[in-house]
């Protein structure tokens, strides 16, 4: 099956406004989104308070306008300051593993700017995994015991070293590589390309 990659980051609300694009623009094609993470403010970076002057200027600026275009339910989360995502990667670990990852980050996204929810919590975590389909109790082991914590730190520095990742959402359709949310028309033209490339 041919893949899209998405490096993202839960906090980031345009990532999940570019999966709708990009599931609008994939349609019935056989195509999976295959999620990576990029945590935008790792340990020991201080995380964004929302009553600070940047994050309401800036979903004000851009963040509502776009959801509005798109029809996604969104709003600036109340949580500060904004949790960190490192735990919520370990789990996507797991949930690539059982080819769970969109449906895992999809929960979390929706959790955290539609349900202002906190998604540094580890019990909403394994909550939100199960309801992707993981099994709870794994997902508690797996944060308990930071069974892939390793290989979260190892894809962060993978996707900054080798893929030169510096924001997200970063979208990569084949040899397509779009930073920032694109447009429907920019995503089907990549996708054509994609799939004529696969032969099909």
């Amino acid at each position: 099956m041919r893949t899209v990659t998405v490096y993202l980051d839960y906090v980031c609300p345009f990532c999940l406004l570019a999966e709708q694009v990009l599931s609008d623009a994939i349609g019935n094609r056989n195509i999976r989104i295959f999620w990576r993470g990029f945590e935008l403010r790792p340990q020991p970076v201080p995380t964004l308070r929302p009553e600070d002057p940047y994050l309401p200027a800036i979903w004000k600026r851009s963040v509502y306008s776009l959801a509005e275009r798109l029809g996604v339910p969104i709003k600036l989360p109340s949580i500060s300051p904004q949790p960190r995502t490192e735990k919520a990667f370990e789990l996507l670990a797991l949930a690539q593993d059982r080819g769970l990852d969109h449906p895992y980050s999809m929960q979390v996204l929706r959790a955290f700017f539609q349900e202002d929810r906190d998604i540094g919590n580890p019990e909403i975590l394994i909550e939100l995994a199960a309801k992707a389909g993981i099994d709870p109790g794994e997902a508690r082991q797996a944060l308990e015991t930071g069974a892939y914590l390793e290989r979260h730190r190892e894809a962060l520095r993978y996707a900054r070293e080798d893929m030169a990742i510096t924001s997200v959402p970063t979208i990569i359709v084949g040899a397509q590589v779009f930073r920032g949310t694109p447009s429907r028309d920019e995503l089907l033209q990549a996708l054509e390309r994609l799939e004529r490339a696969s032969g099909d």
